[in-house]
């Protein structure tokens, strides 16, 4: 069975020490030869010392995923973000820019910001990250995104049910159940977004889950705004939501009671986020798929050609889409 996913197979060859080495110091900065991997599959991101200066975050960019003009923008979003005085690592600007060209890689600098992902047990974690993300989205819905992605569930759900299905992942026993849960999901996310009828578009951050979150001193510092896109604001809010029913409408209500301290948010938007959820578990999906020539991939994810994943998977994929169809959180 012959795959193959939409990008180069080893886009980051060439991407050795010596070459990271030489793109910083490229820029008037003397490294001091520490440099650490740190945890990120779809770029590469370095812990880079420097000569009598604090380190560095290295990000060399994917290459051929986003146009010059998206990372433009989503750094242009991060000092807009900056300058409104939210605590989110924006790219530092170097020679009066944010990003770079070494050897063929894009690439920007960020300053190091320590912190651990939130614990969102807790109700004053909550309600400050609701009011982080209210005030985020005050700057998101005050521009427009014009080069970065649109939230559109059932164009996200049908790219990556062809892309599973089309370059052959799925065992052949599989693909009829497949077709019918994903049938079932984009009823599910016509459904709901006539109930939640014409919802306001901002930006976002777009990939805002826990561990894009870094927490400190009682603050929470955004980070990666890689997945910047134009949505309903529930699109932001809803990966901070985990647990049962019960749990998730608590959780919900103490966000919100911080959310709404800057910003009002529609409860209507609260009926897309069954469908939101499993959405995100389809593109994940697609996505490993997508870059599975990249070496980091296999490396990471070692199931992902066995049938025991795409049963489980299906199994996962029918519980959220029937779990989508239920009546939305009510906080």
């Amino acid at each position: 069975m012959q795959r193959t996913p939409n990008a180069p197979p080893r886009p980051f060859d060439g991407l050795d020490p010596q070459t990271l080495v030489d793109a910083v110091e490229a820029l008037g900065l003397e490294c001091d030869g520490r440099i650490l991997a740190l945890n990120s599959y779809e770029n590469r991101v370095y812990r880079v010392g420097l000569e009598d200066a604090a380190p560095v975050v290295a990000k060399f960019y994917r290459p051929q995923r986003w146009k010059l003009e998206a990372i433009l923008e989503e750094h242009a979003f991060a000092a807009e973000l900056r300058a409104a005085d939210l605590s989110v690592v924006a790219p530092l600007a170097i020679g009066g820019r944010t990003l770079h060209e070494h050897a063929g890689f894009r690439f920007a600098l960020f300053p190091m910001q320590g912190g651990h992902a939130p614990e969102l047990s807790g109700e004053h974690t909550l309600a400050t990250l609701g009011r982080s993300l209210g005030r985020l989205h005050l700057v998101g819905e005050a521009g427009v995104f014009r080069h970065r992605e649109r939230f559109d569930l059932a164009a996200r759900a049908e790219a990556a049910a062809d892309t599973l299905l089309d370059d052959g992942w799925l065992p052949p026993h599989l693909v009829p159940r497949m077709l019918d849960v994903c049938d079932d999901l984009l009823a599910v996310i016509e459904t709901a977004q006539a109930d939640a009828g014409e919802t306001a578009i901002l930006r976002l951050h777009g990939d805002c889950h826990p561990a894009n979150l870094l927490w400190r001193d009682g603050t929470a510092h955004f980070v990666d705004l890689d997945d910047a896109a134009s949505g309903a604001a529930v699109h932001d809010l809803w990966m901070l939501l985990s647990g049962s029913r019960a749990e998730q409408t608590r959780q919900l209500q103490v966000l919100l009671e911080g959310y709404e301290t800057f910003r009002r948010f529609d409860r209507a938007e609260l009926h897309l986020v069954g469908a939101a959820r499993a959405v995100r578990l389809l593109h994940h999906n697609a996505w490993i798929a997508r870059r599975w020539r990249d070496p980091a991939f296999p490396a990471a994810f070692a199931d992902f050609e066995q049938q025991r994943h795409w049963e489980d998977f299906l199994d996962q994929l029918a519980d959220l889409t029937e779990a989508a169809a239920a009546p939305p959180l009510r906080p």
